[in-house]
């Protein structure tokens, strides 16, 4: 293969390729995880942390950090707006430049600027959502908040191009209420926002007694509030060019038992159930796809419908067309984010 061919993941080194891909949970919570990762991997600390380093230079890694389970230390919503091709960009800007969106994409649809909203309380959820009603003028807000998860994300196998399946199976379904985080631990959240640093003893650098961070760490993975610890990827710089959401109307009563057999095919990288919004939006259940091109996606589409019998439910697919903002949620203000864009006089 020569090397203006090769694709991402093809142009990665063993050591690589498995940081990547075997770490995106069970990160070791250990002083020295580094060391302990190069121990499994035949290498030595410094080669994993350089790995790491010119990984997360080039776009492949977003971060290293916890990925936590929605509505359980703070509050979240998917979100659409129906907004002019004249106005998108402008839009899509000042959507992207709030602190509290953390992903933010152009989808194929009526609604078609999608993003996720967080915020610490459910009040600070709703004056986002006026914020951005206000300041947009393009109509309502979409608004879609969580109502039962069936495949959460626990990392993203990279062998999935050569697969029907995604690597990662379910967890244990269980309930996790939400919890009081105390002053203190926000500190320390706000600190693992942007990920753990790349030396040798990251806990140890984020302002709280090592063996406290640790401690605090896993308490929050085994209660699950934290659903994964790892390396967190970028699907499209690794050459996984193609999503779709696919979303589904499936009635109320048959709904969590479709959830659930979507979920077990592991055919797809999410899979939620969310409020319908009728008479604009009569969907309730919501699935993830991604492969390396469209063909591939609409094929796994085509595949999940037949293994579930998904036949009889009305769906649409919504392609990403482009990406404004991906980046980890960000349940405590942190101050570091630009001022807000204005936009022009007008709207849809």
């Amino acid at each position: 293969m020569s090397e203006s061919n090769r694709t991402p993941l093809a142009a990665l080194a063993v050591v690589e390729f498995a940081l990547l891909n075997d770490f995106q949970r069970d990160f070791p919570l250990v002083a020295r995880p580094f060391a302990e990762l190069a121990q499994r991997l035949g290498v030595d600390e410094d080669t994993v942390i350089a790995s790491l380093q010119a990984m997360r230079q080039g776009g492949l890694v977003s971060r290293i950090g916890a990925v936590f389970r929605p509505n359980v230390v703070g509050v979240s919503a998917l979100a659409a707006l129906s907004v002019s091709a004249a106005r998108l960009e402008e839009v899509a800007a000042y959507v992207s430049a709030l602190p509290e969106v953390n992903h933010n994409y152009e989808r194929e649809h009526r609604f078609n600027l999608w993003f996720v909203v967080t915020a610490a309380s459910a009040d600070q959820l709703r004056r986002v959502f006026e914020k951005i009603e206000r300041t947009c003028r393009c109509g309502s807000v979409l608004v879609l908040p969580l109502l039962e998860q069936f495949h959460i994300d626990l990392g993203f196998g990279l062998e999935v191009s050569n697969s029907p399946y995604f690597q990662h199976e379910s967890q244990l379904r269980r309930d996790v209420g939400a919890i009081d985080v105390t002053a203190q631990e926000r500190v320390f959240m706000a600190a693992l926002q942007a990920g753990l640093p790349l030396v040798s003893r990251p806990f140890a650098a984020l302002g709280w007694a090592e063996a406290d961070a640790i401690a605090l760490l896993k308490q929050w993975v085994t209660l699950g509030v934290i659903k994964r610890f790892g390396v967190v990827v970028r699907h499209h710089e690794l050459g996984f060019n193609a999503n779709a959401m696919v979303v589904w109307d499936v009635p109320d009563a048959a709904v969590s038992e479709v959830g659930r057999r979507i979920a077990d095919s592991r055919r797809v990288s999410l899979c939620y159930r969310r409020p319908r919004e009728l008479p604009h939006w009569p969907y309730n259940l919501f699935c993830m796809i991604h492969g390396k091109d469209r063909q591939e996606v609409e094929q796994r589409i085509a595949a999940l419908v037949q293994a579930c019998g998904l036949q009889s439910y009305p769906h649409a697919i919504l392609f990403s067309c482009r990406r404004f903002k991906q980046c980890g949620a960000r349940y405590v203000p942190d101050g570091n984010h630009a001022a807000l864009p204005e936009l022009a006089s007008g709207s849809n």
